[in-house]
């Protein structure tokens, strides 16, 4: 019986080949996926961050009692945001006309009571192992928020 297992064994010659092409394609398989699994996320916390930091920010802004202290009040909401979500880096933050886009023209904040204006936290998100001559600048993220001054609020001096 040895024999013949033996003479079996020695007709086939691609005896244990299956695990060597099972290793192949799931790496061929697996490394770009794992690679888009992890892009997505990064994106997604991304997105997830500037939406957040625009609705702070647009709190921040309405609960100050000073455009000065508003402004440092901004900052500082927008960099708790970042910092809750574990993202670095910079942003810009800017105030647009209630209805309309982010691209539309700023617009100068005010304190009145019932002002209504947009704010715009925007940031670049560079895909992970992409130089930057594939990839540009990488992929813009955008949070918006449409601030409403309290209509009660007392009016600014």
């Amino acid at each position: 019986m040895t024999a013949r297992l033996r003479r079996l064994v020695r007709d086939h010659g691609d005896g244990g080949s299956a695990i060597i092409e099972f290793v192949f394609v799931a790496v061929v398989v697996m490394v770009p996926l794992v690679y888009f699994l992890v892009a997505v996320a990064i994106v997604q916390r991304s997105e997830l961050a500037v939406a957040q930091a625009a609705r702070e920010a647009g709190r921040a802004f309405a609960t100050s009692d000073t455009a000065a202290e508003a402004e440092v009040r901004v900052a500082a909401a927008v960099r708790l945001a970042f910092a809750g979500h574990g993202v670095r880096g910079e942003a810009s933050v800017r105030f647009v006309a209630a209805r309309s886009s982010c691209d539309g023209p700023p617009v100068t904040p005010v304190l009145d009571p019932g002002a209504r204006f947009t704010v715009c936290v925007t940031r670049r998100v560079a895909l992970p192992a992409v130089p930057t001559v594939l990839a540009g600048h990488g992929i813009t993220t955008v949070g918006r928020y449409v601030v409403h001054v309290d209509e009660f609020r007392s009016a600014q001096p």
